[in-house]
């Protein structure tokens, strides 16, 4: 093998990301295939240029190695994510959250409720994740007890999970992105305010007006929260001291506690609540710690009334498997071309014609939609294209802030929306509901988008570096 590594030209670099597109598009749009035998074959596409290029497999496999390490941390948590709702369903926390919620909450208002509630734990956590997987978990029970539109709900609770994702000083990606370019961490938040606000509230109008639309009528949503309190109540018993799990991993995220030894541990203590508190029977009549612990792993597996047992059998290590496989094979199509140069290639060829402001910010938002389509990693997709425009931002004459703030728009809270992302696969599996089912209704995720690109169009709210800064 030529140990001699030849730069790929923009033609072929662009092939295996194309590969992907139309193969997606078709198979998955059209034909209704899996995506990961898709993404595999792209892969396949991209290590054959890269052979072509001087590549060896050790090398290529290097770079998936990497980026699937990369995403381990991730994966970790969404193992955990399972453990977490499987010992919720177990020790009936997550049942009483929904008892309750269903007379507190009106179908009318719940697509609008969903959206605040998650944007308020999303902030004060600084975890989108946490917030779908907590409340957002909840919340859909409640939906589905009161017969309102699962996809409409769910899209409102990714929308207010990424609020605060996008907002939070206590997110990750609220971090990275000043970082990555070079702006400062409360001048970047302030900064979003031009494009979040106006999402937000044309997110929050939409589902005022159309959420009611998602409900049924008050009689039948009537008969069927009696219908299921009564038959939970048949299979609980309630205590205020169920919510403890949740309050504690409430806690853990707003004191910065390591993320999955607080769930792991809820976990444990919410099997112990399990056995504690309940005393229905799964097998001869008892409840044992073992038992817990399997339900952890593979979810609960019970024969209840059709509408019970949709709602109860979730959970579980295991019930995440498929979504780990769909980020192993994302991860692993990410490592090639990033390994090779393939996707710099692409975005770099892309801002060689680039000369206005407008241009710069639209090509930046370009730039970021495309690493998040082809890695689906939120990371990426603000890490790669900050440091590529860092520098031009400064030539034109741009504040860095600027460039944080269409990071995040473009970067941060579009990837819940691509179904084989990694934050795509969590919030189908954590709330039931496909991508493409709840992505019309997670109305802030792509309407920052909007607004980034009208600021960019008419200059409101674009920061020049003024005398000082330079």
């Amino acid at each position: 093998m030529n140990s001699t590594k030849k730069e790929p030209s923009f033609l072929l670099a662009l092939t295996p990301i194309l590969v992907m597109i139309v193969g997606l598009a078709l198979g998955v749009g059209y034909m209704k295939l899996k995506v990961e035998p898709i993404i595999l074959i792209a892969a396949l596409v991209a290590g054959g240029i890269a052979w072509r290029l001087g590549y060896s497999w050790s090398e290529l496999q290097e770079g998936v190695i990497e980026k699937i390490s990369s995403s381990l941390p991730a994966l970790m948590i969404l193992w955990a994510v399972g453990l977490l709702i499987g010992s919720w369903v177990f020790s009936g926390t997550i049942p009483m959250i929904i008892y309750y919620g269903v007379d507190l909450i009106s179908p009318q208002y719940l697509v609008l409720t969903a959206f605040v509630i998650a944007a308020i734990i999303s902030t004060v956590t600084g975890t989108s994740w946490g917030s779908a997987g907590t409340v957002g978990v909840a919340i859909m029970g409640i939906a589905q007890g009161l017969d309102v539109n699962l996809a409409a709900t769910a899209g409102a609770v990714v929308a207010g999970a990424y609020f605060g994702d996008k907002l939070s000083p206590l997110s990750d990606t609220t971090n990275l992105a000043p970082i990555a370019a070079g702006s400062e961490l409360y001048e970047h938040i302030r900064h979003m305010f031009y494009t979040t606000i106006p999402a937000t509230i044309v997110a929050i109008a939409a589902y005022l007006f159309f959420g009611s639309e998602a409900a049924s009528s008050g009689a039948n949503v009537s008969e069927s929260v009696l219908a299921l309190q009564g038959q939970l109540d048949k299979i609980f018993h309630w205590n205020i001291i169920l919510l403890l799990p949740v309050f504690f991993v409430l806690a853990g995220s707003v004191l910065k506690w390591p993320t999955i030894p607080v769930m792991i541990i809820a976990s444990l203590f919410s099997v112990l609540l399990g056995v504690i508190v309940q005393d229905f029977s799964f097998k001869n009549g008892f409840i044992s710690v073992m038992t817990g612990f399997n339900v952890t792993m593979s979810g609960i597996n019970m024969e209840f009334s059709k509408d019970i047992t949709k709602l109860l059998n979730r959970g579980g290590v295991s019930s995440v498997n498929s979504t780990t496989i769909l980020v192993i094979c994302a991860m692993g199509f990410a490592g090639i071309i990033s390994k090779t140069g393939m996707l710099t290639k692409v975005l770099h060829t892309i801002m060689a014609k680039v000369k206005s402001t407008a241009g710069v910010i639209i090509s930046t938002i370009g730039s970021c939609l495309t690493v998040a389509f082809v890695t689906g990693s939120s990371y990426l997709s603000i890490l790669i294209p900050g440091e590529m425009f860092k520098d031009f931002y400064k030539e034109k004459n741009l504040a860095a802030k600027n460039l944080s703030r269409t990071l995040e728009d473009s970067g941060t809270v579009i990837v819940p929306l691509i179904p084989w992302s990694a934050a795509g696969a969590y919030m189908t599996a954590t709330l039931g509901v496909p991508t493409v089912e709840y992505l019309p209704w997670a109305i802030l995720n792509y309407m920052g988008v909007v607004f980034a690109i009208i600021l960019a169009l008419t200059g409101i709210g674009i920061a020049k570096i003024n005398k000082d800064a330079k």
